[in-house]
């Protein structure tokens, strides 16, 4: 397919502008202004129509695709929660109106969804209070991790270390980093579960904090949690939750109960707000009551005249750690899910996204190695290592997915297992949709004793085939250069 500038023609236009536009432009400072045209491709309405239709359909996207990504929980948004982020009165509003309009008179609705929204998520997750402020789960975590430092600098506690285990999202140490800890890898078990062991080893009183993902990145709950989370505390030592795993979780388990001090929650991937293509996001971060003191400003608090407001009056606070409020966007859509389905709908969605995953397993598991052969959560971490022993690698496997018009699952993640497949069903797909991936898999793993070569020359249907990927990586052609 052309690239849009190969498409130009002189002399033809699609717009023209009119004298308004041109008087605004004479008003710019000649600083702002071009010296000379920029380069841009001279085609009509309907040829760029078409230009970006026709791209649009070369696209995978959760509206056209199964996206059985795992640890991203990429699931249909619902596009009433569209609508409602476009209503007039959220799309149009200023940032700058609260403090532009004694204490927010013009923002009340805005302010409103901001302070509702804190306290579900409180509900939800058994934290004593939130900051909406993140603008992603990476975001969030390191804003939770600079809470945990406030808490002990605030105590006198001098402590240098935080614990994740092996499987963990590779943010969570690189959160930890930036954040000025050194970090402490524990290995997992034969058993799936992080080695108690060694947690017990490495668990003193220079232990900041433990950052665990729950249920875990191979998709098992820990059944310990609870006394991981008591040596922890009885070493001085917070907890953290990364709540990228939420979904498996909702109404069933509450992080806070059982031990958690702080929390991070990807809106985007939990509560069906659309991300994917670098954004938008949204990490809210959910915190005890022995560290809202900390949490960062401005806060949304409700007065006694049951108007909201914005505070400042935190002197503990962290500061800021983003521009306004948030991504309200995303904020304002996770909202409007929360309601639409109230407790029972949320409830309902963890219970369907573990029943698929299991579906996935055990359907599976005779063709596929399963590194640990338990009852897993939201999703199910198979290895291909034994389509390996044909030549046939997990990146082979998600070539040939996109032939068939599949996303491919998350590969090489966990890191701890080799030719890692991570799928992660959701809750959104109907069962025939399952069972055509399910047969897909089969039919793969099939071919990759018959026919490996086939599968390996993957995709042949798509308009970009097979790429050199480590030259496209080191010498990537990203921009159109005009012909001199």
């Amino acid at each position: 397919m052309k690239l849009i500038f190969e498409k130009h023609k002189d002399g033809r236009r699609g717009f023209s502008y009119g004298s308004n536009c041109v008087l605004e432009a004479k008003l710019l400072p000649r600083k702002y202004c071009r010296a000379k045209a920029a380069i841009l491709p001279s085609l009509s309405e309907l040829d760029v129509v078409r230009h970006y239709t026709n791209l649009s359909r070369l696209n995978f996207s959760v509206d056209t695709n199964f996206y059985p990504l795992g640890s991203c929980t990429m699931k249909y948004n619902p596009k009433f929660t569209e609508k409602v982020a476009s209503f007039e009165g959220f799309l149009q509003l200023h940032p700058l109106l609260p403090q532009l309009s004694g204490g927010g008179k013009l923002a009340q609705g805005s302010l409103e969804v901001l302070y509702e929204t804190e306290k579900l998520l409180c509900e939800i997750t058994a934290m004593s209070a939130f900051t909406m402020q993140p603008l992603a789960g990476a975001h969030g975590e390191l804003t939770g991790v600079m809470l945990i430092a406030a808490y002990h600098k605030d105590k006198g506690s001098r402590r240098k270390y935080v614990i994740v285990p092996d499987s963990s999202h590779g943010t969570n140490p690189a959160s930890a980093a930036i954040a000025g800890y050194q970090v402490k890898v524990i290995p997992t078990g034969p058993d799936g579960y992080m080695d108690l062991a060694e947690f017990k080893k490495e668990l003193s009183d220079e232990v900041a904090a433990v950052m665990l993902t729950c249920p875990d990145t191979l998709g098992i709950f820990n059944p310990r949690i609870k006394e991981i989370t008591d040596l922890a505390h009885k070493a001085g030592a917070l907890m953290y939750y990364d709540g990228a795993n939420l979904n498996a979780m909702l109404g069933k388990c509450r992080p806070g109960d059982i031990g958690f001090d702080v929390v991070h929650l990807n809106l985007h991937k939990t509560f069906a707000t659309p991300h994917g293509g670098g954004g938008p996001g949204a990490g809210p971060v959910g915190v005890s009551e022995k560290l809202a003191e900390f949490l960062p400003i401005s806060r949304v608090v409700k007065r006694s005249d049951g108007s909201y407001a914005l505070d400042y009056n935190y002197h503990k606070s962290i500061g800021y750690i983003a521009p306004f409020y948030g991504n309200f966007g995303v904020i304002l859509k996770a909202y409007a899910y929360m309601l639409i389905l109230g407790k029972e709908g949320l409830t309902k969605v963890a219970e369907i996204a573990v029943l698929n995953a299991n579906y996935c397993q055990a359907k599976l598991k005779d063709w596929y190695d399963l590194p640990f052969s338990k009852n897993c959560m939201h999703e199910c971490v198979f290895s291909a290592a034994r389509q390996v022993k044909y030549g046939v690698h997990a990146i082979d496997i998600a070539k040939y997915l996109i032939d068939k018009g599949f996303h491919p699952p998350t590969i090489y993640f966990p890191l701890i297992v080799s030719e890692a497949l991570m799928i992660e069903p959701t809750e959104t797909e109907s069962k025939e949709t399952i069972d055509a991936f399910i047969d897909t898999m089969i039919e793969i793993a099939r071919l990759a004793k018959e026919n490996p070569s086939l599968i390996k020359q993957a995709p042949l249907n798509m308009p970009v085939k097979r790429l050199d990927e480590v030259r496209a990586a080191r010498d990537p052609d990203l921009s159109w250069k005009p012909k001199i």
